[in-house]
């Protein structure tokens, strides 16, 4: 539709940022295994990923998603000598758990840390697709260019008579969805439970865009 004298048109923005407490938390979770012999090595990377496993799936409903990444058994040749020799294998398993219940995670974050050849890499924030916060931003959006649109036609002396089209720009988020935290350990003599970390929650930026078309009546010029 062509804007007219009859019938102008207004083209505006509208904007929405909003913040909340994350849903979700993922950590990741690398584990290690080194030996000379390659199938040792497979067998002790197999037995530490059964107890970990295990450990994990203790927390139950508080763990949504657990899945296995890569694994890779490497071995390492030896820099000097005649020809090239295998000096030991080294073996790296990848997994990933997604928790929402945050108290839970800072326990389970700890235990997996106080593991033998185990690297935590985590946690990350997030929401899930289906928060209502995203659909809470998007109507914030909306009724901001309602908004605008109808102060800009007040400022003319007229009013808002339909809207053309509405579309959704999906802006960039301007701050990151988490933090990670590293860490790494081998093991440790003391058997005591380790105390169990206390995470605080990054709260989760959610921006929603629109511009929006509208026709008004002729305003008094």
């Amino acid at each position: 539709m062509t804007p007219t004298p009859d019938a102008p048109h207004i083209t505006v923005r509208g904007e929405a940022h909003l913040e909340t407490e994350p849903e979700l938390a993922r950590i990741g979770i690398t584990l290690t295994a080194r030996g000379t012999d390659r199938r040792a090595t497979l067998a002790d990377l197999t037995r530490r990923n059964a107890t970990t496993l295990d450990l994990v799936k203790t927390y139950g409903d508080a763990v949504e998603h657990l899945e296995t990444g890569a694994l890779t058994i490497t071995p390492e040749l030896t820099r000097h000598g005649r020809g090239e020799r295998v000096r030991a294998h080294h073996g790296h398993l990848h997994l990933t758990a997604e928790l929402n219940d945050f108290t839970a995670l800072g326990e389970l974050t700890t235990r997996l840390a106080d593991l033998d050849l185990t690297r935590i890499d985590g946690p990350w924030w997030t929401l899930r697709p289906t928060s209502p916060a995203h659909k809470q931003a998007r109507q914030q959006a909306v009724h901001d260019a309602v908004q605008r649109a109808r102060e800009y036609a007040e400022a003319l002396g007229t009013t808002l008579t339909a809207l053309l089209d509405l579309t959704d720009t999906e802006p960039e988020p301007a701050h990151p969805l988490g933090r990670a935290m590293r860490t790494m350990t081998y093991g440790a003599e003391n058997t005591d439970e380790p105390a169990t970390l206390d995470l605080e929650p990054q709260r989760q930026h959610l921006y929603a865009q629109v511009t929006a078309r509208f026709t008004m009546a002729p305003p008094n010029m």
